[in-house]
């Protein structure tokens, strides 16, 4: 859910922007003052985690294009590299927002259940269940440390050349283990937020950054992309959120939807200049997607209908979410990126 480097692939700030929104729409539900209940969400789905994919999605499509990038100029990936920027990256508008947290649990303000504190930390959340909600947005960022964790070593100890053929076993091993573990285990979490049973929602985004240039040569492709027949892929991602029976959501229903989200990603970065294109890539929503990551961080905490107060009250939650957003990213994002560009300037003119 991390912003991309200075030089952005087109759309994909658009993009961000409208996943957070999702995100955002979802947790608004059942908030105090807000004009629709929870009930809501089992009448249009579960559209907050259909936007937790999409940003899944855009950091295997991301990373991937990056590290193939490395790979074609330098002839090499450079893991050090890559974790130092990673770092920098996340670490420090994450660990701020679990200080200010862990003091609001020490005045009273903010609820923290037993491990909490130590998942967050540890980006384990997606492993424990008995969490507090100011909190628990965490396990899909604890997903995304996972796979950094994995990926640029599966790239390095597969090949470029062998991309395609890694992310395709992923998205594979992650319908296999999904299927076990709803048939086996009735596991819904399991399901829904261990690595391995969710890495395919990252995994197809690789594998379509993997499958760039293949596609670029591809006439049939960029005719579908273009053609009124694309918006099927939408229709029938937005019919995979409504209520469906576990046997297919945990099977292929996951995995189409992952591999349709996918494709959207895709047209949005090709086809950026077309009318659609150009409202993902609209000043706003790129100042939006830019702004999801703190944004996704700050949402929780306020936009919380188990604990009513004034602070989680509709509108002044929202505005209180935003308000601390901005401020991660201007006094801690932005500044760090900022430093990071001119570090990389002075080392590239010496």
């Amino acid at each position: 859910m991390s912003s991309p480097p200075a030089r952005r692939i087109p759309s994909l700030d658009g993009l961000r922007a409208l996943s957070i929104t999702l995100v955002i729409l979802s947790h608004l539900l059942g908030t105090r003052g807000f004009p629709f209940g929870t009930r809501a969400m089992g009448t249009v789905g579960d559209f907050g985690y259909l936007g937790v994919k999409v940003f899944f999605v855009i950091s295997g499509y991301l990373i991937t294009t990056l590290l193939m990038k490395e790979h074609a100029r330098a002839g090499r990936i450079s893991l050090k590299g890559f974790y130092v920027r990673r770092v920098w990256r996340i670490f420090p508008a994450f660990y701020a927002f679990i200080t200010v947290m862990l003091i609001g649990w020490a005045i009273g303000v903010v609820t923290l259940n037993r491990g909490d504190l130590v998942a967050a930390v540890t980006y384990t959340m997606n492993y424990h269940y008995d969490r507090s909600w100011e909190l628990g947005h965490i396990w899909s960022l604890s997903i995304e440390e996972q796979f950094y964790l994995v990926w640029p070593f599966v790239f390095v100890l597969v090949g470029r050349a062998r991309v395609v053929g890694a992310a395709t076993a992923m998205i594979a091993l992650a319908l296999v283990c999904r299927a076990l573990v709803w048939f086996l285990l009735r596991s819904d979490n399991l399901a829904e937020e261990a690595y391995p049973c969710v890495m395919d929602s990252i995994a197809v985004g690789c594998l379509m950054a993997g499958l760039a240039g293949r596609l670029d040569a591809s006439t049939a492709y960029q005719r579908f992309l273009r053609s009124p027949w694309f918006l099927l892929v939408p229709g029938a991602v937005a019919l995979g959120q409504l209520q469906a029976h576990p046997a297919f959501q945990f099977t292929i229903g996951t995995t189409a939807t992952n591999l349709g989200v996918a494709l959207i990603v895709d047209r949005a970065v090709r086809c950026h200049a077309d009318p659609i294109g150009r409202v993902l890539n609209w000043g706003p929503l790129v100042w939006l997607g830019t702004l999801s990551y703190s944004l996704y961080l700050w949402q929780e905490p306020f936009l919380n209908h188990f604990r009513p107060t004034r602070a989680t009250t509709y509108p002044l939650n929202l505005v209180l979410a935003f308000g601390c957003a901005v401020a991660s990213y201007y006094l801690i994002e932005k500044p760090i990126l900022t430093w990071r560009a001119q570090r990389a300037a002075r080392a590239a003119a010496t």
